[in-house]
C-alpha cells in the first residue's frame, strides 16, 4: 500500500510541476543537473519530453530556441519543452553525450526515443515532432 501512495503522490508531484499557477499546462520549462531526472526522466512518463541542450553563446541554439518555444506552445501541452543551458548544467550534458549544440533529444517514458543536432528549419522539426507523437 505504501509503494502505490508513494507512486500517486510523486504523479500528483509531476503534475503540479507541469502545470502553471493558472492550472493550465506549462508547454515549457527550464531544468537544471539537480531537478532534470525528476522534470525530465520522471514526467516523460506522463507526457513526452523535448529536451533542448543549449547555451547562450551558440548562435545555432539562438535561432533553434524560438523554433522550439513556438510549436510547444502550438503543440498546446502534447509534449513538453525543457530547456538546459549546457553551459551551466555540464552533468546532464556530459551523461546524455552531448558534444555539439543545439541538441534536442525527445524522452518518453523515462528514455530517449530520438534526437537530432544543429539549427534545423521549422518545417523540418515539425516533421520530426509529428514523427516522434504519432509513435
Amino acid at each position: 500500500m505504501d509503494k502505490e501512495l508513494q507512486k500517486i503522490r510523486e504523479k500528483k508531484m509531476n503534475e503540479m510541476i507541469m502545470k502553471s499557477g493558472e492550472g493550465e499546462m506549462k508547454t515549457e520549462i527550464e531544468v537544471n543537473d539537480n531537478d532534470f531526472e525528476k522534470n525530465v526522466i520522471e514526467s516523460s512518463n506522463e507526457v513526452p519530453i523535448v529536451v533542448d541542450f543549449w547555451s547562450p553563446m551558440c548562435m545555432p541554439c539562438l535561432v533553434l530556441g524560438p523554433v522550439l518555444e513556438k510549436l510547444a506552445k502550438n503543440y498546446n501541452g502534447k509534449f513538453v519543452l525543457a530547456k538546459i543551458n549546457v553551459s551551466q548544467n555540464t552533468a546532464t550534458a556530459q551523461a546524455y553525450g552531448i558534444t555539439s549544440i543545439p541538441a534536442v533529444k525527445l524522452f518518453k517514458k523515462g528514455k530517449v526515443v530520438d534526437e537530432f543536432v544543429g539549427a534545423l528549419l521549422e518545417p523540418q522539426v515539425v516533421e520530426w515532432i509529428e514523427k516522434n507523437l504519432a509513435k
